[in-house]
């Protein structure tokens, strides 16, 4: 859904479509990205492999909206440093909602352009070619070669600043216009109640609520629906003092267990981090992850995946609580181990099960992504409030509020 009036200040890098520049070493990525920016925000350099790590920029595309630029390395790049900067380049497109490939105007189609070009057909990344350096006559061949995949092409010089107006024209045309899922919009309407169960223990961050929590109040007002908001020990006094039955009670997946004891059967129930996984992932993948729990053996490895990094509680939710459970439920010795960042381990292939967290510090196209790396290993994934609810006894009853509104 293309959004405007957007603070680009306020609007987190989650929340962003990300446009990925790729190419060659010295095609004139990162002068693009500036001219496309409007302000310097990667270095330039005639000296080839100047870009290392992915540099990425915040903007509002106007009218598409919030967005977020993405410079990377070459894909030529060499040696083993420059494989650890492809390997970075590859993460940034597997988590693009669009990409740019920026190619010379000098250049010909080579070996390593037909990979990545492959990569992106094959993996259904939707792209467009910009020729650079067009103040200099374009090779012939290589307007041939490219004509050849039907993909738009756009032609740009950075020192003349010719053709960027048309690319970001082209560029608000042609990424996906993807409705975003939402959280409760589709699950509570106007003046109908809606019950959010935020408790504050030790592990809630001071002064403030985590992002899920905030999104779902915020969506509830947007769509004038009377939003109350209780610690799970003041839940059960608060359902008493209203006159009219809520329209749904959402919970913070750790209270999952005193929260179902407490709300009557009729009245829908589910979870912050299982709206998450609708929004950001595959919910029906995540869902099928809960199957394999049961079929964990002795001495399996399961990862527990963290999107963010954040200073461990005593008793956390990925570290502690979740290994914890996961031991007494299946009565199995576990090697359980936790990655936080936004890369994967080098090497799933050790894993029976991937545990991945709610997902609300990074993009739907990175979760999918992320869903997508475990399909291709054939490794089961399930997030943490479908795991969480499922070792509570209580994954029918939150699911059941997603599934009626699929069927509307």
């Amino acid at each position: 859904m293309k959004k405007k009036g957007f603070n680009v200040n306020t609007v987190s890098n989650a929340e962003r479509k990300h446009i990925v520049f790729i190419g060659k070493r010295n095609v004139g990525k990162s002068a693009l990205i500036n001219s496309f920016a409007g302000q310097e925000m990667s270095i330039v350099s005639e000296v080839a492999g100047t870009t290392t790590d992915p540099v990425k920029k915040a903007m509002e595309l106007l009218p598409f909206g919030p967005v977020v630029l993405v410079d990377t390395a070459g894909i030529d790049d060499i040696g083993d440093l420059g494989k650890q900067r492809i390997n970075k380049t590859i993460k940034s497109i597997s988590a693009a909602d669009f990409v740019l490939y920026v190619i010379d105007s000098q250049n010909t189609i080579e070996a390593i352009d037909i990979e990545y070009i492959n990569r992106l057909l094959n993996n259904k990344i939707p792209f467009a070619f910009v020729i650079t350096k067009t103040d200099l006559p374009i090779n012939s061949q290589l307007q041939t070669d490219l004509t050849a995949f039907r993909k738009p092409i756009f032609e740009t010089s950075s020192i003349k600043k010719d053709g960027i107006h048309n690319l970001k024209e082209g560029v608000i045309k042609l990424i996906p216009d993807e409705s975003e899922i939402p959280l409760v919009t589709d699950l509570v309407g106007k003046g109908e109640i809606i019950v959010l169960v935020v408790p504050i223990d030790p592990g809630a961050p001071r002064g403030r609520i985590i992002k899920p929590q905030v999104q779902a109040l915020r969506e509830s007002l947007d769509v004038n629906a009377i939003s109350v908001v209780v610690q799970a020990t003041e839940l059960k006094d608060a359902l008493s003092k209203l006159k009219q039955k809520p329209k749904l009670v959402v919970t913070d997946s750790q209270a999952i267990l005193s929260v179902a004891q407490d709300v009557p059967e009729d009245i829908p129930l589910t979870t912050f981090s299982i709206l998450m996984a609708r929004s950001k992932g595959e919910l029906s993948k995540l869902i099928g992850g809960i199957d394999k729990i049961d079929n964990l053996n002795d001495g399996d490895f399961v990862l527990i995946s963290e999107a963010c990094t954040h200073h461990a509680q005593k008793d956390d939710i990925g570290r502690v609580k979740i290994p914890r459970w996961l031991k007494n439920h299946t009565k199995k010795n576990l090697n359980i181990e936790v990655v936080a960042g936004k890369d994967y381990p080098d090497n799933l292939s050790k894993y029976k099960l991937i545990i991945h967290c709610g997902a609300c510090m990074i993009t739907r196209t990175e979760m999918q992504s992320r869903i997508k790396h475990a399909e291709l290993m054939e490794i089961p994934i399930v997030n943490y409030g479908l795991i969480i609810s499922y070792m509570h006894g209580a994954i029918p009853r939150v699911l059941k509020p997603l599934l009626d509104a699929n069927q509307k």
